[in-house]
């Protein structure tokens, strides 16, 4: 039995890279039926707020983007080249628009395919728009601390992917992950 306990809003009302850093290792739980399915996190980016070109919040403030405005701790999801969702983690502080994109999961319990990759993660959870808003504190879909899957590891800090339209903002080291894990992406 994985033993946790749900990571509180204050949590995530925190600058986005200190939360993509504090998310290394932790569970995203999704309870479907009576199963739980279970990743340890181990790929994140950063994307800091409007004044980060890479944010989709730097666009402004839209129907698509809403959510990344609200409370910290909260589901943004969207999809990406018409095909694959992707899931970020709205951080703040307050309302800052900043958000934390999930890349990769260790497959931990129920995960039958690969969750390597932003795309790949969404299909192996079943995650599409519907969760879009969804409080991360409480529900079927939920990020914790695990008790007995702790462990020391190291933090590589690397650009993030995908991001060549924001000028400087795409070689700042803001995608972050478990160094030397072989379920982080290729890219």
């Amino acid at each position: 039995m994985i033993l946790m306990q749900i990571l509180p809003k204050a949590f995530y009302d925190r600058d986005a890279a200190c939360v993509a850093r504090d998310l290394l290792g932790k569970l995203l739980v999704r309870r479907v039926d009576h199963r739980r399915q279970i990743g340890r996190i181990v790929e994140t980016e950063a994307y800091l707020g409007p004044h980060d070109l890479a944010a989709h919040s730097a666009r402004g403030r839209t129907t698509r983007t809403e959510v990344m405005f609200g409370p910290p701790g909260h589901a943004y999801v969207y999809l990406i080249y018409g095909m694959h969702h992707c899931l970020n983690v709205v951080t703040g502080p307050g309302d800052h628009a900043s958000a934390v994109l999930l890349r990769a999961l260790e497959p931990v319990s129920n995960i039958d395919t690969s969750a390597s990759g932003p795309g790949r993660l969404c299909r192996a959870l079943g995650i599409d728009r519907r969760w879009n808003g969804h409080d991360l504190t409480t529900g079927e879909l939920v990020l914790a601390e695990p008790a007995n899957l702790a462990g020391h590891f190291e933090i590589e800090a690397r650009p993030r992917v995908g991001v060549d339209y924001s000028g400087e903002w795409a070689h700042k080291p803001l995608r972050f992950c478990i160094a030397g894990n072989r379920f982080i992406s290729r890219t």
